[in-house]
């Protein structure tokens, strides 16, 4: 019964063209890149080599050297595992002095005492901040409807109240705020969020919630390592300061390696390491996972990093500055995408397939972005820059998206397949 079940809703999402395959990379995460086709997983194929514009190595650090170097230092001297959670026997001086640093880039935007904790991954931290600051019924999360899934489901499983509001409406959430009796609120945004490379207005949220007695949660996960003047992601780029703010950032992004972190007030991160689920029953990251971090903390606030956010800013530039590939037939850059993350939406979901396999023709890898990660009929190509792209690079990727736009059928009937119904989790009214 189990298996029919599971069988027929596979089926339907392929008729929706929405199943979801594996890919296997054969080296290390690039800009050039060796892959499998989709679903292959026989290690003894050969790869095809891809010029990608497809992960979120923002800055180009996956592969650098002195990471390589930094993470076989952190093995020789820590070992290759933790052993144990942190509250256990996990934690050790790598992680600790990571967060030291981690807490002293924050400080100047949440104050003085500003504390750091470390995460197996950004998902993680988010679970143990929705569900940590959601655990009170007397609480209220304010949530934007576009942000990330690990914010969703934190929320989900929060006792809190949750209200979502539309994608940056501020009017709307200034009523939530005013009409709301619980003593305790939580404005929950995305930074940059994910599938649009959009800003939020966050100025204008912590207005709202210094005016409204609340507090305000940022997951940076796309702005930390890319954003401000030396990396330090949203808060610096918006010059923003106020304890209210509770900032959550991934490092397995721009900064090139894994795993995250939440720099907030001091009596926060206490709580998380008292109550956060997510972080008290997992095993602790690799020693040498954190200082091979350090090291990339240091490359990014350095001349390097310096240069490498000019570099991929400028190639941000040069993708917007022509005409949209395709847009006779109504492609068009997602509006107020100003960050590495460049997506094309193209509508349906059989229509962004297409692209996505007309340009791995051409030897270039962008996945297509289809729903319930966005909203039906907006499926996409989801382009990332890096500063490991070169501007040649980018004037491929145009010009295979100009050859495709001229070269794929006109979509028929049944080209602009949805998501299949109920999969998208609602948040609690």
């Amino acid at each position: 019964m189990l298996l029919d079940h599971l069988q027929r809703q596979l089926a339907e999402r392929d008729a929706a063209h929405a199943r979801r395959r594996l890919r296997v990379s054969t080296g290390p995460c690039a800009v050039h890149m060796r892959v499998l086709p989709p679903g292959q997983d026989d290690l003894e194929a050969v790869p095809t080599e891809v010029l990608a514009f497809c992960n979120n190595d923002y800055l180009g650090l996956a592969n650098h050297p002195a990471l390589v170097q930094a993470w076989a230092e952190g093995a020789q001297r820590y070992g290759v595992g933790s052993g144990a959670a942190h509250l256990v026997s996990g934690h050790t001086a790598a992680h600790a002095a990571l967060e030291h640093e981690l807490a002293r880039w924050q400080a100047p935007h949440i104050g003085p005492g500003t504390r750091a904790l470390y995460f197996t991954t950004g998902y993680m931290a988010n679970l143990a901040l929705m569900t940590a600051l959601g655990a009170s019924r007397e609480a209220t999360l304010f949530c934007d409807k576009l942000n990330h899934a690990s914010l969703i489901d934190g929320a989900l499983l929060a006792s809190a109240k949750v209200l979502r509001y539309p994608h940056a409406d501020l009017d709307r959430l200034a009523w939530q705020l005013a009409a709301c009796t619980t003593p305790l609120k939580l404005i929950v945004t995305d930074a940059v969020f994910s599938m649009d490379g959009s800003v939020a207005p966050l100025a204008a949220l912590l207005q709202l919630a210094e005016a409204h007695d609340a507090w305000l949660v940022i997951d940076d996960a796309h702005g930390f390592g890319v954003l401000g003047e030396h990396g330090e992601g949203s808060l610096g780029h918006f010059g923003l300061c106020s304890e209210r703010l509770v900032y959550m950032g991934t490092l397995g992004k721009a900064a090139g390696v894994a795993g995250a972190f939440v720099a907030a007030h001091p009596l926060i991160i206490e709580t998380l390491v008292n109550t956060a689920r997510a972080y008290i029953y997992s095993t602790a990251s690799p020693p040498a996972q954190a200082h091979a971090l350090l090291c990339s903390l240091g490359l990014i606030r350095g001349e390097e990093g310096r240069a490498r956010r000019a570099q991929v800013h400028a190639l941000v530039r040069h993708l917007r500055e022509g005409p949209t590939p395709g847009a006779e037939r109504g492609w068009h850059w997602a509006p107020g995408a100003s960050t590495p993350i460049q997506p094309l939406i193209v509508g349906g979901n059989a229509d962004a397939l297409a692209l996505s396999a007309a340009l791995e023709r051409a030897g270039l890898w962008v996945p297509a972005i289809r729903p319930p990660t966005v909203a039906p009929g907006t499926a996409r190509l989801r382009i990332t820059l890096s500063a490991g792209h070169a501007r040649a690079d980018v004037d491929r990727l145009l010009a295979a998206l100009v050859a495709s736009a001229s070269t794929l059928p006109v979509p028929g009937e049944g080209w602009g397949g949805g998501a299949p119904s109920g999969i998208e989790p609602q948040p609690k009214a």
